[in-house]
């Protein structure tokens, strides 16, 4: 595993649910994310409702400017989904820094394993230590609607 690289300077991570800017993660996702193209507030609301969730937000304005969720029952498995930083900031490392301190939170859980898919973040994701499957013959998908157009089955 890596370091935990800071957040850059001005911006600042939060868990509180009650600073998440639920109509700006779904417009990020609903609009510009391949994988949730479509996907109806209802629906997102409903994934943040059972999930983690993790916002990153500029210190001066109190903007939320990233997003990441985990589904997870705490004691054996974790999927990271949903991980957005706002166009206008990208390029400053706060994707790296969320998802390592998403990383970091999970650890003492104990957890067996954190899943996650991506189409093009690989180089990301393998920062902070994820790797591809070891055994992917052993895993298998039940896939209960068609993918999103440009999306991975499977991947919200």
């Amino acid at each position: 595993m890596t370091d935990t690289p800071p957040l850059a300077d001005g911006y600042e991570l939060s868990t509180d649910p009650a600073r998440l800017d639920a109509e700006r993660v779904h417009h990020w996702l609903s609009t510009d994310a391949y994988w949730a193209i479509g996907r109806d507030r209802d629906k997102q609301d409903r994934a943040i409702a059972g999930s983690l969730n993790y916002g990153v937000y500029d210190t001066a304005s109190g903007e939320q400017v990233a997003y990441a969720r985990v589904v997870t029952d705490r004691a054996t498995f974790a999927w990271l989904c949903d991980v957005y930083v706002d166009r206008s900031v990208r390029g400053k490392g706060i994707g790296t820094a969320l998802v390592t301190a998403i990383r970091d939170e999970m650890v003492p859980l104990g957890l067996r394993r954190m899943l996650l898919a991506t189409h093009d973040a690989h180089e990301v994701y393998r920062k902070v230590g994820f790797a591809p499957l070891e055994v992917p013959e052993r895993w298998m998908a039940l896939v209960f609607e068609p993918p999103v157009s440009g999306g991975m089955p499977g991947s919200s």
